[in-house]
């Protein structure tokens, strides 16, 4: 069994930075794609980035193109990781760090993604 762990999430100003990290455990990190979703109160889960095993394709949804950065660190502490900047209230939503062992042909949809945390809160407010 897979497991994810999410963390980084907290209370940060509007423009401010913030950096989640996922650790993984119970299967060789880097056979897994990884990826971010985040769910706001009351919408669906939304695709957030994506990198492939060796970190050499990301892909990223509009919204976050520039501001965000997702990475990853298969030789050392098996995690990934999502940098955020210039954040807005809209940034504002539950983040969580997902794991497939192919790269889904849709990975923008949620039901692609095989493994998941548990979540980490991410607020962006004055």
């Amino acid at each position: 069994q897979m497991h994810l762990v999410e963390s980084g999430g907290g209370l940060v100003q509007p423009g401010g930075s913030l950096t989640l990290s996922c650790t993984v455990s119970g299967r060789p990190f880097s056979d897994y794609v990884m990826g971010w979703f985040r769910q706001a109160p009351g919408e669906e889960r939304e695709f957030v980035a994506s990198i492939n095993w060796r970190g050499s394709i990301k892909k990223y949804d509009d919204s976050v193109k520039g501001r965000f950065n997702i990475s990853r660190d298969n030789a050392g502490s098996a995690a990934a990781f999502l940098q955020m900047s210039s954040l807005k209230p809209e940034d504002t939503a539950v983040y969580f760090c997902v794991a497939n062992n192919q790269f889904p042909y849709d990975y923008i949809d949620f039901r692609r993604w095989d493994y998941w945390g548990q979540g980490t809160q991410v607020t962006v407010s004055s």
